[in-house]
């Protein structure tokens, strides 16, 4: 198994497939690098080099006592990225990945990075404060938190269909996806993912996202049920200065599974490897110069 040590002592796995551009992925809560391989095949096949890590304390990784908070989760990505010498990195995050991603930049500025993506993620706060009057009440959080202690087995399986959307009329959701989202969450340590429910709450990422200032994406579904679209994505976008948006109409959380060739599209991928062109679902902008524009660093013919 392929592992760095942070500074701390724990031990950080990751996965690295293909050569060329180099391409970052930071995972979900409670997930693992595994929830994106759907995007990492495709691009380790179409000339990119990809590199994904379980955050501490999940999947692979040591299950730390400390450092479960966004700023040990960054500390680790740095840790990484510099293990490694990642240069000009595209760096991905989804929902909680997503604030890693963007805490990062915030610590570590973006000397490395060539463009972030966040996809479905939880910046600026997901937690109503007197600042943020549209954020989830404490409760929310207080339900997930006394979930994970009572029965984290049967938490994580009926978080799965509101995180996929499978409760939404019409969905067609497999159970083998609801099934791998159990078993990637059972990875995590209990003491783990119930304090990161602080971290991906509770951290106000305002002043992180400011600080990008290398070109982003903001993607999100509009139907997400776990980190609603007009409390994070759309005010992200507002605090990084040139950032694009793609918004998908009726689509999840977990976009990166139910939209996956959508996904891949719109980080710039040719439709042309899958057998003809792909109609997109939406967009802002027109999608041939967005998809160039967002291509990593170079474009998969």
């Amino acid at each position: 198994m392929s592992t760095i040590t942070s500074k701390d002592g724990t031990e950080i796995y990751y996965k690295e497939w293909g050569e060329g551009p180099v391409v970052t992925f930071s995972h979900g809560w409670p997930l693992s690098s595994d929830a994106w391989d759907g995007q990492m095949l495709f691009l380790a096949q179409n000339g990119y080099r990809v590199v994904a890590h379980d955050r501490r304390g999940h999947g692979r990784s040591s299950q730390a006592s400390s450092g479960n908070d966004m700023n040990g989760y960054a500390d680790d990505l740095a840790a990484i990225i510099e293990a490694l010498d990642l240069q000009n990195a595209t760096l991905i995050g989804h929902s909680t990945g997503g604030g890693e991603v963007t805490r990062y930049i915030g610590r570590h500025g973006s000397k490395r990075v060539a463009k972030v993506v966040l996809i479905a993620a939880v910046p600026p706060i997901m937690l109503k404060t007197p600042a943020n009057p549209e954020g989830l009440p404490m409760e929310v959080f207080d339900g997930l938190r006394a979930g994970l202690v009572k029965d984290r087995s049967q938490f994580y399986r009926d978080l799965a269909i509101q995180f996929y959307g499978a409760n939404r009329p019409g969905a067609n959701v497999s159970q083998g996806t609801l099934d791998q989202f159990w078993l990637w969450s059972m990875q995590a340590g209990l003491k783990n993912a119930y304090e990161s429910i602080k971290a991906f709450s509770e951290t106000d990422f305002t002043e992180d996202l400011k600080k990008i200032d290398v070109p982003a994406l903001v993607l999100h579904g509009e139907d997400d049920q776990i980190v609603p679209v007009k409390d994070s994505a759309k005010k992200s976008a507002k605090l990084i200065k040139g950032a694009k948006e793609i918004y998908y109409p009726g689509a999840p959380h977990g976009i990166t599974a139910t939209h996956q060739d959508q996904v891949n599209f719109d980080l710039g991928i040719s439709p042309v490897l899958r057998g003809g062109p792909v109609e997109p679902q939406v967009s802002r902008g027109k999608f041939p110069s967005l998809t160039m524009e967002w291509n990593p660093s170079k474009r998969c013919t």
